[in-house]
């Protein structure tokens, strides 16, 4: 009796590693997921501007008491410019985005003369060493802030309308680095303010990488850019001074320049596992400078712990992961480099903002998106949002759509 000889099983499942599940899940951008990337766009920019405006009242409250000011004066101030954002968040899902990107060179021509008005007329108005601020009376504005804004919205606006050109080297670097990138960095860094020069610098590298620029252009550019840096860190006695106390070489008279980076690692100290408990922080009582700007999230770890730390960093996570999977998503040039420049802008800001706090960087002076104090920040990185937000809706109703068409198929063959 012949024995049967045992076929391979064809429809066997193979198992996937777990690691290339959470990958597969991480790069999911089919149609499906658009709707939860809409969602986790409004959610947890809600909820970090919400959560900033806690932290503000938190970590701002002790200072203004002292100065004879109401404690909530700050805090109400940052509730207001969230209120603000939100609701031009929610508003600009409804405006298209192409009728948004007209919006590309209004916007850097406004940002260029309004930096120009900081940079050389008496209306600039200089803040903890920065010329940054424009003020009106008693109204005052920060350009940088939605410089930034300006600066990708326009770079995304260009290359798509030059994307069958960018094989030359030209037409990548006409006009996005040069004039509108040199001239905005140039007038941020005559107000000294080196670390939004950073961040922009970061927005216009994305731009070119996503562009297609070559990568060795782009080295080259990138090495310009440093050298740049080098220069105005080094031309300031300041900036080079924090340089020096960063490495540890020369911390000043009584280590003065040390002070801020170690009061802030000790407030990380303090708060351990689950933290000290809200509004307990005993470092913002003057210990930390600047605890409701740049140093804010020293408070925040004081107060909350790491339990804290990881819910902060999960939300910027989420919603660099919802702005990745729009990128993919898009079949527009548009689309993809403007979300890979807000991302650059957001996360790169924040890395920035966590290494001048932990000690892995020197202390820059970058605030934190959404947490950090301040009106034009938070009002910026909101309209930042409704961006993403447009494009977010616009490829969900897309899908929406389509699968009304499908299952309307199936009912008129009856």
């Amino acid at each position: 009796m012949a024995m049967k000889q045992q076929r391979p099983s064809t429809g066997a499942k193979q198992k996937t590693p777990w690691f290339a599940k959470l990958i597969g899940g991480v790069e999911n951008a089919s149609g499906r997921m658009a709707s939860m990337d809409y969602w986790l766009v409004v959610v947890v920019s809600i909820v970090l501007a919400i959560f900033g405006v806690l932290m503000v009242q938190s970590s701002a409250s002790v200072e203004a008491i002292a100065k004879g000011k109401d404690g909530f004066t700050v805090a109400l101030s940052q509730a207001m410019f969230a209120g603000i954002g939100i609701i031009c968040m929610l508003g600009m899902q409804f405006i298209k985005p192409e009728n948004l990107k007209k919006l590309a060179w209004l916007s850097v021509i406004a940002a260029f003369l309004l930096l120009f008005l900081v940079a050389f007329t008496p209306l600039g108005h200089t803040v903890l060493g920065n010329r940054n601020w424009i003020k009106i009376g008693p109204v005052g504005l920060q350009p940088s802030e939605f410089a930034k804004l300006a600066l990708a919205v326009f770079a995304a606006f260009m290359l798509e309308r030059k994307q069958h050109m960018l094989h030359d080297i030209k037409h990548l670097v006409v006009p996005v680095v040069a004039p509108a990138g040199i001239a905005i960095v140039g007038l941020v860094v005559v107000g000294k303010d080196v670390g939004t020069a950073l961040v922009l610098l970061m927005i216009i590298a994305s731009a070119m990488f996503l562009g297609g620029i070559k990568m060795k252009w782009l080295a080259g550019f990138g090495f310009v850019g440093m050298v740049g840096l080098a220069v105005a860190v080094m031309g300031s006695s300041n900036r080079r001074q924090r340089v020096l106390a960063w490495l540890d070489t020369d911390c000043g008279p009584s280590d003065q320049l040390c002070y801020q980076a170690s009061m802030g690692l000790h407030a990380f100290a303090s708060g351990g596992w689950f933290g000290v408990g809200a509004g307990q922080s005993r470092m913002k009582w003057s210990y930390v400078p600047e605890a409701q700007n740049d140093f804010i999230f020293s408070i925040l770890g004081e107060e909350f712990g790491l339990i804290g730390v990881l819910f902060v960093l999960v939300m910027f996570i989420l919603l660099a992961l919802a702005m990745y999977r729009i990128a993919l998503r898009a079949s527009d040039l548009y689309t993809k480099v403007l979300m890979g420049c807000l991302m650059s802008w957001v996360i790169g800001q924040t890395f920035v903002n966590l290494g001048t706090v932990t000690g892995v960087l020197p202390v820059i002076g970058v605030p934190l998106p959404f947490i950090s104090s301040g009106g034009s920040a938070m009002l910026a990185i909101m309209l930042a949002m409704g961006f993403v937000l447009s494009s977010a809706r616009a490829q969900k109703l897309a899908f929406d759509s389509s699968e009304e068409k499908k299952t309307a198929k199936p009912n008129n063959a009856k």
